[in-house]
């Protein structure tokens, strides 16, 4: 059996508690951190305890996944925030060198964040100024990437934008980039000199133009000059990573596992997203990389087909959008009937849903409902596109290492649980009942939040597992729900699913 050690990002459901799933239904083991040494929300984690917990655990483990933001400043969001000093992040990247010490034969697979560039003026995910002087620095981001890339002709855009902020804040803001840049840049020198396995450095929340770019370069020069592009990957992602590399670690070995894609518009791969700098079909490709598959030449050759949604021409935020979305350059009763052929043909078939971020589109799961969606290897539609399509790959590229059909089922329903069902619905009626609360911190608000959200998910729950999976031989088991953080973007729906007969 495979003993897996994990660092997560943070503790949220998707960081968490879906790649323990993810590796259950195959039969391996994950132990985690403490949950006190792990980070909650912009709080930090004690990285003296994961260290301590690392090199206690090293020599009986046949692979670690670890989050480089969480060992060595505390945690994703934390690394945006707090003032670690260089030396000090690196200190703690060493001890990756002696668990490797410890255990010669021990697979590190790392993964790290370029800081992202946040679409929000939000103060709790990023440094507090970034509440007053977001737009500010989003402008600057943008000024200093084209003038790196067009040189002259971009100076005034780029000295406007410098004078439009304070320089101690500008001053600071950047020097916290050029920190973590600094860390995954010696993260790569880990990955030549052997101590890593494989080493991801994700753009979260990225554009075309825009500091992360910049940094995206710096970062794929030193892989060029160090020749370390077989173990390495450079791509828009953050919160997903864990779940690619515990596809990794849990193949490794074994041939890439290759897919087929469909897409639901004969243009989908040409489809613009909100939330990355490249097109959907590219994201495909850079996601199937990062979990070590590989398109395949015809469905019959393919281990499992990844049904991609995508908008007829770029995302939207707001749904139902007729005008780049739902349009004519794509046809979903068309998609909705390859899905139905695939899954009666009895080929693995992962979905994901990337039509809109943040939630499932809600006329495709209209479409579905024909369809026997227990047959699904997977599911995914949460939050960015990279999101979904990390956990969908993951899925497919594990469907046949799947032992455990109830703990499959988990992974799958948990994703059809909060990216449907929360995501796409009952999120919004949550805040339309609030009022319009603040979307960083509902602070007395989240009681009443929980509350109403508990009122309205668990029947809607009950009745799509009832009407899909009810038939199953399977027992669902329901918590209470709640949200992750004072804020309703991450709900948490405790569920499990048993054999019928299990206690």
């Amino acid at each position: 059996m495979t003993r897996l050690l994990l660092i997560p990002p943070d503790t949220r459901p998707p960081t968490l508690a879906h790649p323990l799933q993810l590796a259950r239904m195959t039969g391996a083991t994950v132990e985690v951190p403490p949950a006190e040494a792990l980070p909650h929300f912009f709080t930090p984690g004690n990285t003296a305890t994961l260290r301590t917990w690392l090199l206690d655990n090293a020599a009986q483990a046949d692979a670690l996944i670890v989050c480089l933001e969480t060992l060595c400043l505390g945690g994703m969001i934390p690394a945006r925030r707090v003032s670690d000093r260089l030396d000090v992040a690196l200190e703690r990247l060493d001890v990756l060198r002696e668990a490797r010490a410890l255990n010669p034969d021990l697979h590190i697979y790392a993964h790290g964040v370029v800081v992202r560039v946040a679409h929000d003026n939000d103060p709790h995910e990023e440094k507090e100024y970034y509440g007053e002087w977001g737009q500010g620095l989003r402008a600057y981001s943008v000024a200093a990437d084209r003038h790196a890339r067009h040189g002259e002709t971009e100076r005034d855009a780029l000295t406007a934008a410098r004078a439009g902020l304070p320089p101690h804040i500008l001053a600071d803001w950047v020097g916290t980039r050029e920190r973590n840049r600094a860390l995954h840049l010696h993260a790569l020198d880990l990955l030549a000199a052997g101590v890593l396995t494989h080493l991801s450095v994700t753009l979260d929340d990225t554009s075309e133009y825009g500091l992360a770019a910049l940094d995206r370069r710096m970062l794929e020069a030193r892989a060029d000059a160090l020749g370390v592009w077989a173990r390495f990957d450079c791509y828009p992602g953050a919160d997903e990573v864990p779940c690619a590399l515990l596809t990794r670690a849990l193949r490794r070995g074994l041939p890439p596992a290759r897919a087929w894609v469909r897409y639901s518009g004969t243009l989908g791969a040409g489809a613009g997203l909100i939330y990355e700098d490249r097109p959907a079909g590219e994201l495909v490709r850079a996601h199937l990389r990062g979990a070590g598959c590989m398109l395949a030449d015809s469905a019959g050759d393919a281990d499992f087909v990844l049904a991609v949604n995508t908008p007829g021409l770029r995302q939207a935020n707001l749904q139902p959008d007729f005008a780049t979305v739902d349009t004519p350059h794509r046809h979903l009763p068309a998609f909705v009937d390859g899905l139905q052929a695939d899954l009666e043909a009895g080929r693995a078939v992962t979905l994901a849903d990337i039509a809109y971020p943040n939630g499932a589109e809600r006329r495709l799961w209209t479409l579905m409902q024909p369809l026997s969606l227990a047959k699904l290897a997977g599911f995914s539609a949460w939050n960015t596109a990279g999101n979904t399509l990390g956990s969908a790959v993951a899925f497919g590229a594990l469907a046949a290492q799947v032992s455990d059909k109830a703990a499959h089922t988990e992974a799958v329903f948990s994703r059809v649980v909060d990216d449907v069902l929360y995501q796409a619905y009952a999120r919004a009626e949550v805040r339309g009942h609030l009022g319009s609360p603040s979307p960083y911190d509902l602070g007395e608000a989240r009681a009443d939040a929980e509350a109403r959200l508990q009122e309205l998910i668990a029947p809607r729950i009950q009745a799509v597992w009832d009407r899909h999976w009810g038939k199953s031989g399977l027992r669902l088991e329901l918590g209470q729900a709640h949200l992750s953080w004072p804020r309703l973007f991450t709900g948490v729906f405790p569920l499990a699913v048993s054999h019928t007969g299990e206690t």
